[in-house]
């Protein structure tokens, strides 16, 4: 595996060391959640909102100005439950960051697979990510090695 650290979404969200990041859930109605992200003395690093009752699920995540850093969409009737990640609210592709689908379309355990750009129809994932949304923890792994851990609190 590499050494080299990889840019996602942008260079502001890489660091070069391990970082704690509290992970915080607010409902605001039945069917829509607000996910905050801190580091660990509490500074508010990013948001994530969108509703879950719609044909097709979006997702936006804000930085601490409530500036859109990435907007997740859900395609809909896809077999392996795939996103698509572009940066901001774009859906254009020249903005296209990601994929994101589910490893075993049969699988109830949620292990999801990362193909960075349009890259995953030409080789393997470039993560994957292994948890569980009941207690939303979830292991990013790239290569064998775990790269991030997210722990939800309160």
């Amino acid at each position: 595996m590499e050494d080299q650290m990889v840019t996602v979404v942008g260079e502001r969200f890489c660091v070069p060391y391990t970082m704690e990041l509290v992970v915080k859930r607010k409902l605001q109605s039945f069917s829509k959640s607000l996910y905050e992200a801190f580091d660990a003395t509490g500074n508010f690093l990013l948001q994530v909102d969108g509703g879950v009752w719609k044909f097709q699920k979006k997702r936006v995540m804000k930085d601490p100005a409530g500036l859109p850093v990435a907007t997740l969409r859900e395609k809909a009737l896809s077999w392996k439950h795939q996103w698509m990640i572009h940066q901001g609210e774009s859906s254009e592709r020249n903005h296209f960051l990601c994929t994101v689908q589910k490893s075993n379309a049969l699988r109830i355990k949620n292990n999801l697979d990362v193909f960075l750009g349009n890259r995953y129809k030409d080789h393997g994932r470039d993560f994957h990510v292994t948890g569980s949304f009941s207690s939303l923890s979830f292991k990013v792994i790239r290569a064998n090695t775990v790269i991030a851990e997210v722990l939800l609190t309160g």
